[in-house]
């Protein structure tokens, strides 16, 4: 339809650095790439769709080596996460409204790129915008992409949106 507005589905996650609370070096490069490249001054020929996979961990425990839980632990522990995911998408979907651009925003729980492959098949989006840490071939083997998975196998044009070198943290797997 014409006058319906382009829809954009960018995936975005947290930052793995320790003690940085926010999007990834990747996700806010690739959200404002596309501003800038794609959306511009245009806002209201798009609609931005923020997807946030959170991984689940197998004990509920990040890096802990033993704990004693109660189901109450648990419990907040689940509402830690979903508070964690809510904040990161605020951050882009306050930067739309601010600009006037229409978004939404979802969190879904899995591996990231099986549950983006899956998202892009029922959202049907115009395209995928994802940010990529640019690994070598080496750190590639061991840390896989999810970035190449989601250019071989989502059902829509991907586009990686790689960071600048001086973007880059000291250990190049952070983001």
């Amino acid at each position: 339809m014409e006058g319906d507005p382009t829809r954009i589905m960018l995936a975005v996650n947290e930052s793995t650095i320790k003690g940085y609370p926010h999007a990834s070096i990747s996700s806010r490069k690739a959200f404002e790439w596309t501003l800038q490249k794609i959306v511009r001054s245009n806002t209201s020929g798009f609609k931005l769709l923020f997807l946030h996979v959170q991984v689940p961990d197998e004990d509920g425990f990040d890096d802990m080596d033993s704990v004693y839980a109660s189901p109450e632990d648990f419990k907040n522990l689940r509402n830690r996460d979903r508070a964690k995911g809510l904040h990161l998408l605020e951050f882009f979907v306050e930067r739309c409204h601010a600009i006037g651009v229409g978004c939404e925003a979802w969190i879904k729980k899995g591996d990231p790129k099986e549950v983006i492959c899956r998202e892009v098949k029922r959202v049907q989006p115009d395209f995928l915008v994802v940010g990529c840490r640019g690994l070598g071939p080496f750190q590639r083997v061991f840390v896989g992409t999810v970035s190449e998975f989601c250019v071989k196998h989502a059902e829509c044009p991907v586009i990686t949106i790689k960071r600048s070198a001086e973007e880059s943290p000291q250990d190049p797997v952070d983001d």
